[in-house]
């Protein structure tokens, strides 16, 4: 028997793709919000008749941050974020039945840079800067909208990791997620600590962000934001040495933060995305009783090499 609809809004990037073929392997019903999708952004009527009877919303939508923080794009990012979220507000106030969870996309990086000790949510300090901002204006839209029948909580994700696009099915353009530059790096011989190597990556596997949200979607005790990230953080040196044992490369330069900055220049974005410190406790979760499959780097590690390369094979 089918699960109840989930309607995904934003699922045409890597973390989507996944959701969208995890829902649909597991019995959901699966109803998608996109610029690719059968269901528009600006077409508020049929999103709020996608809404109507669903059990359950998740919404990705948001440009990638992977880009230099000029104006234009800076104003993109906000937007992408922010007017989408407003959007799915206004469908959500519109409707009869409501669904009765609504989990919007949020960013461990709300924190602020942290080498001291773990963010969570209770004692958490929020950071300062552009990418903190538009974190706050993210949950801000969620809340500000009126939707008492529906329990809204922001995602606020780690680094999230997993097999590539091509490796679950699909041709054409995708990735890894955030390790595609690392592994690419790293298969240079460029794969060593970046920056001072201090900083701390907080992090999760794909796959248990899916049962992450199934938990939470369980467990309506829960509220308030949730910190999304595995219970085992580790410095970027860490990171650097355990990927390249799991690429079986021997050794690796390491990258000066002025050869970052030039780098990152280059290939146009921000080295905030490997130099900012992110030390994400998912302290809900653990409280909660939540189980991780993936919650040391070295097994998650492998677990994305072995899908690769069994996929590969079946090709």
């Amino acid at each position: 028997m089918n699960k109840p609809p989930v309607v995904i809004a934003g699922a045409s990037g890597f973390i989507g793709h996944y959701l969208a073929r995890r829902f649909s392997q597991d019995g959901w019903q699966l109803k998608m919000i996109g610029r690719n999708s059968e269901i528009q952004w600006g077409d508020t009527e049929a999103i709020r008749q996608a809404l109507e009877g669903a059990e359950l919303l998740i919404n990705l939508a948001g440009r990638s941050v992977s880009c230099r923080y000029n104006e234009a794009n800076k104003a993109e990012i906000f937007a992408s974020r922010t007017e989408t979220t407003e959007e799915l507000g206004r469908a959500l106030e519109a409707c009869q039945n409501p669904p009765r969870d609504w989990f919007n996309a949020s960013t461990g990086t709300i924190y602020r840079h942290a080498e001291d000790c773990p963010q969570d949510e209770a004692n958490g300090e929020l950071g300062s800067g552009f990418s903190v901002e538009v974190a706050k204006a993210w949950e801000a839209a969620l809340d500000q909208s009126d939707t008492p029948a529906t329990r809204k909580i922001p995602l606020r994700m780690s680094i999230v990791m997993g097999p590539n696009a091509r490796d679950l099915g699909r041709r054409g353009p995708g990735g890894a997620g955030v390790m595609r530059p690392f592994q690419i790096l790293s298969r240079f011989g460029l794969g060593g600590r970046m920056g001072k190597g201090t900083q701390k990556y907080s992090w999760v596997h794909i796959e248990d962000l899916y049962r992450a949200i199934i938990f939470i979607h369980q467990h309506p005790q829960l509220q308030g934001p949730i910190n999304i990230a595995s219970p085992e953080v580790v410095s970027n040196a860490e990171l650097m040495r355990q990927l390249r044992i799991s690429l079986k490369i021997p050794f690796g330069i390491p990258t000066p933060a002025w050869l970052l900055e030039l780098g990152a220049i280059l290939i146009r974005t921000e080295t905030e995305l490997v130099l900012k410190s992110r030390w994400v406790d998912p302290a809900k979760l653990r409280a909660a009783g939540f189980k991780w499959q993936y919650p040391q780097l070295p097994r998650a590690l492998e677990a994305i090499a072995d899908y690769g390369k069994t996929a590969r094979e079946l090709d």
